[in-house]
């Protein structure tokens, strides 16, 4: 359909065919989009993401999320390589120590919290400012970051990924503010699913929990090709008015109280 002819864009985190930004990267360039694919370098070394590149005919630009350094160059070089300012940007990344190592949330260490923030939300804010600083953004860009709904709710086993999201989506609504008025670039997060991809097969009972919410859910679970129409949408200038959001796309399980297929089963 062309939703994105003659947009450029950045998409972080995709990491092999489980991944939603893999999926959100190949929807792009289905609809018209250049792109520019990132990664933090270790994580480049692991996974196909050199096949997705080749595949999408996109530049391959490892970047820690966490460095200003790194952003800085990512934000050049896809400039150049796309020949122009950015359109759209996703922000893919979340990782947890705590959660790796299977920590109690009681008694979680503080200082890999504190890499769990810096990765899965500071490196949000960092990105923005990068951008922000740079004016690497056309008028009336999108920005988005994938979030859970574990931000508002308890999850007792997402642990301090939980906070993550929470400062994520705050994230969203502060810089928002700023960047709509100074460009008309939107901010927002997606609430996405419980998905079945490497990093949240990772986080315990996953198994479980996705069957609970596929059932909780009217329409089920929202599977990453879907999560990827989604953020094609918020991409374009359909939704060119809609900023500083968290929006849910998890089949209505965050409007749901109790289902009787849980009663059932």
């Amino acid at each position: 359909m062309g939703l994105l002819d003659g947009k450029r864009g950045i998409i972080f985190g995709a990491l092999d065919e489980q991944s939603i930004a893999w999926h959100v990267a190949e929807k792009c360039v289905e609809h018209g989009a250049k792109i520019t694919l990132t990664n933090a370098p270790v994580a480049l070394r692991f996974g196909g993401i050199q096949q997705l590149a080749e595949k999408l005919n996109a530049n391959l630009i490892a970047a820690d999320a966490t460095s200003i350094e790194d952003l800085t160059n990512l934000l050049t070089e896809s400039q150049e390589v796309l020949g122009g300012k950015i359109d759209f940007m996703l922000h893919s990344i979340g990782m947890s120590v705590n959660v790796r190592k299977k920590k109690a949330y009681t008694d979680l260490k503080h200082d890999w919290m504190q890499k769990t923030f810096d990765v899965s939300a500071i490196s949000f804010h960092k990105l923005m400012q990068v951008a922000y600083n740079m004016d690497a953004m056309n008028e009336g860009g999108s920005i988005l970051a994938l979030s859970y709904i574990a931000a508002q709710r308890t999850f007792p086993d997402y642990s301090e990924m939980a906070e993550s999201k929470a400062l994520l989506e705050s994230f969203a609504r502060s810089f928002g503010y700023h960047y709509a008025l100074k460009k008309k670039v939107r901010v927002n997060t997606i609430s996405q699913s419980p998905t079945i991809t490497t990093a949240g097969s990772g986080v315990k009972g996953f198994s479980e929990f996705f069957s609970y919410a596929d059932k909780m859910s009217p329409l089920g679970n929202a599977d990453a090709d879907s999560c990827a129409d989604y953020c094609v949408s918020m991409f374009s200038d359909l939704t060119r008015m809609v900023t500083m959001q968290n929006l849910f796309h998890d089949g209505g399980f965050s409007n749901m109280g109790m289902s009787p297929a849980i009663l059932e089963s």
